[in-house]
């Protein structure tokens, strides 16, 4: 037989490919995007307790009501919407689950799906393997920011769906109100699908605040809005998100998600809904806990030859080495981590059109103990 690779252009993700050179050259791992650091205290305990009292087994295929109820509490509380928690709202086994289950919701054969580069590396396969067509639109240069005019152009009448994510990965970049209001006036006016991945909804900086597709009722009705707990609670290797998208399209991504994983880890699910009732100003708190290691960041590398703008959100920083090196950025990311002891990743890994010759970027991850960072930062001044 002759394989034929459905996805011949992927290969091993780059989060893992630096991970493990960072790890083989004990480089401190400023590349893939997880904290050194544990999650809360009362939810670890949480999690111990629900383990070793029977709650180990299949959970709803949807998700424990319990957890559910909360995330609709939650939406309620920081962007006004009303959704039903049996209906509308769905834990996954993590927020990139999350992604490909609502694009094979709802994307067909030949519909073309709109994706901003840079842009985060499970999109384009997802769309892919729904049998969609990838139509990626370059955001602006520096700024990161959305080209409304151009996105106008590349909608045809086979679009289907267009993919927004604010904080955005790996830029940092935010989308304002303005942006939400120029996406809903091109998907009502097409009728496109929404998916808007927001796993980093907390991490909004310089007292501005996150503009969810949620906040709109007209947007939300045609949406889906992805979230993280393992961004969120210091958890990533827990694997856990949430759905939120109304009852409809909800129902069409539970029969794609009852056939990838069927349903998330029992325990954390009951875990996480104590702690979200118990400790709601965890929330509240998240903005200023990752502007303050932004700021650690920023500040230990004013004296280096990096230039940059400080992220508007996420926990990344992008950061320019054009004043360093002539190296592409996947050279210069690996120099970086054989022979300074510093991993990053190179941005090029985010473009479609990767042209590594023009982009000397490499995105930090500063969801690190502050140790971390300074000790990063030490060797990377030094370049």
């Amino acid at each position: 037989m002759t394989l034929l690779s459905k996805l011949p252009d992927v290969g091993t993700t780059i989060f893992s490919v630096m991970s493990k050179m960072a790890s083989d050259f004990s480089a401190i791992n400023l590349s893939q995007g997880y904290p050194d650091y544990d999650p809360p205290e009362e939810l670890k305990e949480r999690l111990t307790w629900y383990i070793n009292n029977g709650f180990n087994q299949y959970a709803p295929m949807a998700g424990v009501y319990a957890l559910r109820e909360q995330c609709a509490n939650k939406v309620k509380t920081f962007y006004d919407c009303c959704v039903n928690p049996d209906s509308e709202v769905t834990i996954t086994p993590g927020a990139t689950e999350a992604i490909f289950c609502a694009i094979n919701a709802v994307v067909h054969t030949g519909d073309e799906v709109l994706i901003f580069d840079p842009a985060y590396d499970c999109y384009d396969p997802a769309v892919k393997l729904a049998g969609g067509i990838p139509v990626h639109i370059d955001l602006t240069p520096i700024d990161y920011s959305i080209d409304w005019s151009e996105v106008s152009l590349k909608i045809s009448k086979r679009t289907r769906m267009i993919i927004i994510n604010s904080p955005h990965n790996p830029s940092g970049s935010v989308l304002g109100e303005n942006d939400i209001a120029e996406l809903k006036k091109l998907a009502l006016k097409h009728d496109l699908y929404v998916l808007s991945d927001e796993v980093y909804e907390h991490f909004v900086f310089d007292g501005a605040q996150h503009f969810s597709v949620l906040r709109d009722p007209e947007l939300a009705k045609r949406s889906f809005a992805v979230f993280s707990f393992g961004k969120t609670y210091h958890a990533t290797g827990w694997k856990m998100g949430y759905v939120v998208a109304p009852e409809a399209l909800s129902k069409q991504l539970r029969a794609v998600h009852q056939f990838v994983t069927f349903v998330a880890f029992t325990p954390a699910q009951h875990a996480l809904a104590d702690f979200m009732q118990s400790s709601p100003e965890h929330l509240t708190q998240l903005p200023t806990f990752y502007e303050r290691k932004r700021d650690l960041l920023c500040t230990s590398m004013s004296a280096s030859r990096f230039s940059f703008k400080p992220s508007a959100g996420s926990f990344f920083q992008v950061m320019d080495y054009s004043a360093i090196s002539h190296k592409d950025d996947m050279e210069f990311s690996e120099w970086l981590t054989t022979s300074i002891g510093v991993a990053a990743i190179p941005m090029s890994v985010f473009y479609k059109n990767k042209n590594r010759s023009k982009r000397h970027q490499v995105r930090f991850c500063f969801c690190k103990e502050d140790k971390t960072i300074l000790e990063a930062a030490k060797k990377l001044i030094d370049i």
